[in-house]
């Protein structure tokens, strides 16, 4: 099993992207992921799930659930330590998706 660094080294470049946004189905904002330290791995990702599946729904979760990798584990452990991760479990679980919007720098 790859960890979850071999897992982003696999995954675009997300240098072009400000920061990516989450809607839920009635268009509110629910999160926000900005390129700044801390944030990067979880932007490449959800920049990739977005990418590939056009939303997050739970085939998108249950990707990101895998490409986290040994963080799922302690997420699933430890609710609310790693918000990023609770937020796909939570879509996996319900089933209720949201839209991604990316935002170039300005």
């Amino acid at each position: 099993m790859k960890t979850f660094a071999e897992n982003l080294a696999t995954l675009e470049s997300v240098d072009h992207l400000a920061s990516l946004a989450l809607f839920d189905a009635h268009g509110a904002v629910v999160a926000s992921i900005e390129n700044k330290p801390g944030s990067q791995g979880s932007l490449k990702l959800y920049y990739h799930l977005a990418k590939k599946w056009g939303s997050l729904n739970a085939e998108a979760a249950a990707e990101g659930l895998a490409l986290y990798a040994e963080h799922t584990e302690d997420a699933l452990s430890h609710p609310g330590k790693h918000p990023n991760i609770d937020r796909l479990a939570e879509i996996q679980q319900s089933k209720v998706g949201l839209s991604v919007r990316v935002f170039p720098p300005e």
